[in-house]
């Protein structure tokens, strides 16, 4: 459920009130992008690693002012939205940065506006998912790989049929595939593959957003010396693999317990499960 107060534009605003206009380029064009961020006991989580994407995106889109949005402003902010808010300090934050000039296709102007969403959660750590999630491939639409593919624009129309289909089919999760045909991420996550005992992820080269949590996953893995490739990955994989997880800054990791009739394991994700607990700052 949404907290009672937004922030827009370094104003805080009650969440149900109308702030954006009829002429913003997000609600016309989708020009824009946005970060999903978690605070665990009042400490905002990977915000180096957000700052750096949402940098990364804004440069992508030709937005100005990116430098400004470091994770000084990432911290400073969610802070601000915490205290207004009352909240305990788990918290879901949805960050979603807008350019800000009118005009047609053509801005007028690269400067951008923000709001920033929070949304209370229960524990200060990354659970497991007790139950698996059951996943099926969403093929009737293709993810383009592109210059933007690895950023989360607020073009998300792809998401929403991919949702649903999810929900038609009674799902817990939709695995998306590229132009290509191969494996690329799911609804709201990026995937990975246990296969004889290895570790794969679909490449950035694949089109898949570049994930806080897939970042944090591959850096785990690396510590940790588990077998971890980045790869062009065939859906008929999913027939064979031992385990299937999905994860995103939110939610961390959750796994993947069934694919039609297909049954997995889920001994990797509680190991990496564990180990991001670890990282986790109080």
């Amino acid at each position: 459920m949404m907290s009672p107060y937004i922030l827009h534009n370094d104003e805080f605003f009650a969440a149900d009130e109308a702030i954006i206009k009829a002429s913003n380029r997000a609600f016309k064009f989708g020009d824009g992008l946005f970060e999903s961020m978690r605070m665990c006991n009042g400490k905002l989580q990977f915000a180096a690693l957000h700052a750096d994407r949402l940098r990364a995106g804004m440069k992508a889109l030709k937005m100005e002012g990116y430098a400004l949005l470091d994770d000084y402003f990432l911290k400073q902010k969610t802070a601000e939205l915490l205290k207004k808010n009352r909240l305990h300090g788990n918290v879901r934050f949805r960050l979603a940065v807008y350019r800000d000039g009118e005009g047609l296709y053509t801005p007028q102007s690269n400067k951008v506006g923000y709001v920033l969403e929070a949304m209370p959660l229960e524990g200060p750590f990354y659970e497991l998912n007790k139950k698996g999630l059951i996943i099926d491939v969403y093929d009737e639409i293709a993810k383009p790989i592109n210059k933007l593919a690895n950023y989360k624009t607020s073009n998300a129309l792809l998401y929403v049929m991919a949702a649903l289909f999810q929900q038609q089919h009674r799902l817990d999760e939709t695995l998306l595939l590229n132009q290509n045909g191969f494996l690329c991420e799911s609804m709201s996550s990026n995937v990975f593959v246990v296969y004889q005992k290895q570790i794969y992820t679909p490449a950035l080269s694949e089109g898949c957003v570049a994930g806080v949590m897939r970042n944090v996953v591959l850096q785990l893995a690396k510590t940790h010396q588990l077998p971890l490739i980045e790869a062009q990955i065939s859906p008929e994989i999913l027939k064979e693999a031992e385990e299937v997880f999905v994860t995103n800054a939110s939610s961390g990791i959750r796994w993947v317990m069934g694919y039609g009739k297909k049954r997995y394991f889920n001994e990797v994700a509680k190991v990496l499960n564990e180990k991001l607990n670890l990282l986790v700052v109080h």
